[in-house]
């Protein structure tokens, strides 16, 4: 077993169980029904993702290992996703506090289109992971690297934000919870923003990117912005 398949395996078990943490122990209780659901789809869409790196695109793969606020190399970038991180646990915190004290009533079959969404999130990163190998976890330009303008690219900008930010809005409904909601806004809000940033950096660094821009309209949602 070679060190980027260790590292990976690594990951994968310490984001499920701290996602695990932040879901069982505000909750109060294992009962918690609707966070199992919800890490099992988290956990089959995030494997079969990681999979097909492992298999067509292990140059991918270990660039996405490398994340966080720390690994950014830009000093807005740190600031951004600091807070991106920030509001990412209280998502998943407010929905386990939610289940112990009851706060929300979310019915059974809005739970389920809600995973269903959030599955459709995952296929979109999956489309965006197929089609680029520069989509780094953080914000860089590489020897060689050149502007996609194919497959999802075609539509949106940032096809990876648009299934990201579709995968979170429909997490806190997913884990039963409409209070969790409030902190999807200013989470949405600091990926907006890092995702201005990183156009700025782009148009500087990554010849053609002005041109795919005046070219590809639209950012994030097709029609609208």
């Amino acid at each position: 077993m070679n060190n980027l398949i260790r590292k990976t395996i690594l990951g994968f078990i310490q984001l499920h169980v701290t996602l695990g943490i932040l879901l069982f122990l505000p909750a109060g209780s294992i009962r918690f029904w609707q966070a199992w659901v919800y890490l099992g789809v988290f956990s089959v869409c995030n494997f079969l993702i990681t999979a097909y790196l492992v298999k067509y695109d292990q140059k991918l793969l270990e660039s996405r290992l490398n994340a966080g606020p720390m690994a950014e190399k830009e000093k807005s970038q740190k600031i951004i996703q600091a807070f991106t991180g920030l509001f990412f646990i209280g998502l998943f915190v407010i929905s386990g506090l939610d289940f112990r004290f009851q706060w929300s009533q979310v019915p059974l079959y809005v739970v389920v289109i809600a995973n269903l969404v959030i599955t459709l999130g995952f296929l979109i990163i999956f489309f965006v992971f197929r089609e680029s190998s520069y989509t780094s976890a953080i914000i860089e330009v590489t020897d060689k690297q050149k502007v996609i303008s194919t497959g999802p690219y075609r539509i949106v900008r940032h096809p990876m934000y648009a299934g990201g930010l579709l995968l979170l809005l429909f997490t806190p409904i997913a884990l039963g919870s409409f209070w969790a909601l409030l902190l999807f806004f200013p989470l949405g809000i600091v990926i907006v923003l890092r995702l201005l940033d990183e156009e700025n950096f782009l148009s500087e660094h990554l010849p053609g990117y002005r041109e795919y821009c005046r070219k590809t309209r639209y950012r994030l949602i097709p029609l609208i912005w």
